[in-house]
């Protein structure tokens, strides 16, 4: 199944300050949320943005929430965001929503948060280029697992095109420029 723009949601967990320098090819990942984020602006998808224990991690990389237009991060101690009750809340808005994950780490927060969504039946697609673990074999291990449990796992450039679908889409040019 195609991810379709106008049912989605965009959800960036935990990238932030004290983590992100721990995780293997952090600033690939780092980029590539950042190119999720541009083109989620560009094409009008809506943004929700967890925090796992900002007092231990700090928020959310600056870089990145500047592209986040006002998006204010929701604060967790739970891995999974769906085990937070207000981002829970945002993220079963409407349970038709296809949810494109990016974040960190891949192999506890992304995985269960991803996990705990498709049990409860909601659209999930993990973006493989655009989640971090401090070891690439956690990582792998989680894309493995997240695979294994029917999750779609997906690239950067899938989403932006299923997203557009069409050259001749008047946002073609701006969203094609953020992945050259």
């Amino acid at each position: 199944m195609l991810i379709e723009r106008a049912k989605s949601q965009l959800l960036v967990v935990d990238a932030q300050e004290r983590l992100a320098p721990a995780i293997n090819d952090g600033a690939w990942v780092e980029r590539q949320i950042g190119v999720l984020l541009d083109a989620a602006r560009a094409l009008s998808v809506p943004v929700i943005v967890s925090e796992q224990y900002r007092k231990g991690l700090g928020l959310t990389l600056p870089g990145l929430m500047a592209r986040t237009e006002g998006t204010q991060p929701i604060e967790k101690m739970a891995f999974s965001c769906f085990a937070n009750d207000a981002l829970r809340a945002a993220l079963t808005n409407d349970s038709t929503r296809h949810t494109i994950i990016c974040g960190m780490e891949a192999h506890v927060c992304v995985l269960q948060t991803a996990l705990e969504m498709r049990e409860a039946g909601l659209r999930v697609h993990v973006v493989a280029d655009a989640i971090g673990s401090r070891r690439p074999d956690s990582r792998q291990v989680a894309l493995e697992r997240m695979r294994g449990a029917g999750i779609d796992v997906v690239t950067t450039e899938m989403v932006l095109f299923e997203w557009l679908r069409t050259a001749a889409a008047p946002e073609f040019k701006a969203v094609s420029k953020l992945i050259r």
